[in-house]
């Protein structure tokens, strides 16, 4: 009976734990997505301290950084202080190891990370207009892919559930 009874509770939790992992790999997602528009708002901030409050890199990468509740906020806000040490080290320079030390679990693909370092090339040594105009490309690309992952969220999820409620039942009837 009580062989009954585990054997029923193992085949309910593996089950289970099979459809929560595919939850997970759903939800990874739609935070992907959530940190890519949290992204596109801190660029629009950025653009507006540069273009509308003339502010200088430094304090347009503080002020936007200090304006958000996201976990980009600190490498805004890193970058921001490693500009006012002045150690003669390049804008990009800065950009790239602050975004090389983003911590891994930060939802960001390899070419989101590739993307965010190429907008920091050509973002800290040209005149304001072709600082306007990276922006504004920097912001088509988020743009793009942030459309992309609303369109694919929905069947992506449902793909991750469905392959692990079924890898679960698979693992269910060769165990059994």
């Amino acid at each position: 009976m009580i062989e009954g009874l585990l054997k029923i509770s193992g085949i309910f939790l593996t089950g289970a734990g099979a459809a929560g992992l595919g939850a997970a790999m759903g939800r990874q997602w739609r935070d992907h997505r959530k940190l890519l528009e949290d992204l596109r708002k801190m660029i629009l901030l950025l653009r507006g301290e540069i273009l509308y409050q003339g502010a200088p890199l430094e304090e347009a990468f503080e002020k936007a950084g200090e304006k958000t509740e996201c976990c980009l906020g600190n490498l805004f806000r890193k970058t921001a202080e490693r500009l006012a040490e002045r150690n003669g080290e390049t804008f990009y320079n800065i950009w790239k190891a602050e975004v090389d030390s983003l911590e891994r679990k930060i939802p960001l693909s390899a070419s989101d990370r590739q993307q965010l370092r190429e907008f920091g090339e050509h973002l800290g040594y040209l005149d304001r207009d072709m600082q306007e105009k990276t922006i504004h490309l920097y912001i088509q690309q988020l743009d793009g892919e942030i459309s992309y992952l609303k369109e694919h969220q929905r069947e992506r999820s449902r793909l991750c559930m469905s392959l692990g409620m079924a890898g679960g039942f698979f693992l269910i009837i060769v165990l059994c």
